[in-house]
């Protein structure tokens, strides 16, 4: 899960939690988010004073673009960042939104700020 402000347009992530995948089935390629795990980052977010931004997960052995299952279980206004992994090695990757009505995502550009460029260095998406 990334943390982080939306500013004019974009989004500064300022962090990233790692959270558990709470899937029982098909744990190699579908992830579950427990409502416990989120209620807790949500609450870690707002004690930051930040927002959740949205949720990274990994495509292993396929591209780092959105599934017909993360099109089922996405919601709009979150980034959704996909990295493809291929034979157990980080490849591409891309972020997307579900769009309001929910039948697509959009792509959304990336941009990685090195530590000390902004501050505490943030990556960005708009």
């Amino acid at each position: 899960m990334f943390l982080g402000r939306d500013r004019d347009g974009a989004r500064e992530l300022e962090r990233a939690i790692p959270l558990a995948n709470a899937r029982e089935d098909s744990r190699h390629n579908r992830y579950l988010i427990g409502p416990e795990e989120m209620l807790a980052a949500d609450r870690e977010a707002r004690a930051l004073g930040l927002d959740v931004l949205g949720f990274y997960h990994s495509h292993p052995d396929h591209p780092a673009r959105p599934s017909a299952f993360d099109l089922e279980h996405a919601w709009p206004y979150y980034s959704y960042l996909i990295v493809s992994v291929e034979r157990g090695v980080a490849g591409d990757m891309h972020s997307y939104r579900l769009t309001e009505d929910r039948t697509t995502f959009e792509p959304e550009s990336l941009e990685i700020v090195p530590d000390g460029a902004r501050g505490r260095g943030r990556g960005t998406s708009r």
